[in-house]
């Protein structure tokens, strides 16, 4: 089950193009019967989770939160992806691409922390093969 929820007001989200982008993400690391919840939120909801889990008193633009292995080690519920919406709208900008892309950018991003993909561990690889494909799918607008 893929849920995308927007608590934010800065833009509206297409839930949709979201819902798509995981489904996809899904299929591709085989794990489509797990359950992810993807949160758009705004500067404030990110900070304070930012602080609550990761002791870090600052904004930051995608937070996961990998959800705990069950009997056998194969996780259903593989966990919760915020975003923040005003970061990536500044992000995008910075960077020269759609609000969209960065979005998805930022999905992506989290979905392979889900897995247990780490930062100098396989993380930036996995996310440039990734990148790469659904472009070629046409997915999503992706960052070049």
């Amino acid at each position: 089950m893929i849920e995308v929820q927007d608590r934010q007001r800065t833009v509206r989200v297409r839930a949709r193009r979201f819902e798509r982008l995981l489904a996809r993400l899904a299929r591709r690391y085989k794990r489509e019967r797990a359950e992810v919840v993807l949160v758009f939120v705004g500067e404030r909801t990110i900070r304070r989770l930012n602080r609550e889990f990761r002791k870090k008193d600052k904004v930051t633009d995608v937070l996961s939160f990998p959800a705990a292995a069950g009997p056998g080690g194969r996780r259903t519920t593989l966990g919760e992806i915020a975003v923040c919406v005003p970061r990536a709208r500044r992000q995008a900008a910075e960077l020269g691409h759609s609000l969209e892309a960065e979005l998805a950018y930022l999905t992506l991003h989290g979905f392979l922390h889900l897995l247990g993909f780490n930062h100098g561990r396989g993380h930036e690889e996995e996310e440039r093969r990734a990148v790469q494909s659904l472009r070629r799918e046409g997915i999503l607008p992706f960052p070049p």
